[in-house]
């Protein structure tokens, strides 16, 4: 059998088995789960953190200057910005041959409505283990 018929035959089972398995199974889990996790994920590098930080502290659009607040390379600031994008945490609005970023007001708002939901569950329960 030719390398590419193999190939077409592994994506087709690969196909089936994310149809019928699922890779993640999200579906099970509530939809205040899975968005908190997607937060918890777009928060999962501190240099995102950072970056949320001073985008709050800032409280305003900023163009170019988040990359001389990190100690890392121009593409790899740009990757973190589009994984707070992709939560919807932050927009980008281009100006010019810059993009502006700033913090997304209503998506961040149901993050702290859902980082805070999340935190009071604790406090009326907190644990009694060890």
């Amino acid at each position: 059998m030719p390398t590419s018929c193999i190939v077409i035959l592994f994506i087709v089972i690969l196909q089936s088995i994310n149809k019928n398995m699922g890779l993640t199974k999200t579906e099970s889990f509530t939809d205040s789960q899975n968005e908190l996790a997607i937060f918890a994920k777009a928060l999962g590098h501190p240099a995102r953190v950072a970056i949320l930080e001073f985008l709050l502290k800032t409280d305003k659009c900023i163009c170019g200057d988040i990359v001389n607040e990190l100690p890392l390379s121009q593409p790899t600031v740009s990757q973190h910005l589009r994984a707070l994008k992709e939560a919807d945490l932050i927009r980008g609005n281009i100006e010019g041959t810059a993009i502006c970023y700033c913090i997304n007001p209503e998506p961040f708002k149901k993050f702290m409505a859902v980082v805070g939901a999340f935190i009071k569950e604790y406090s009326n329960n907190p644990t009694k283990c060890c």
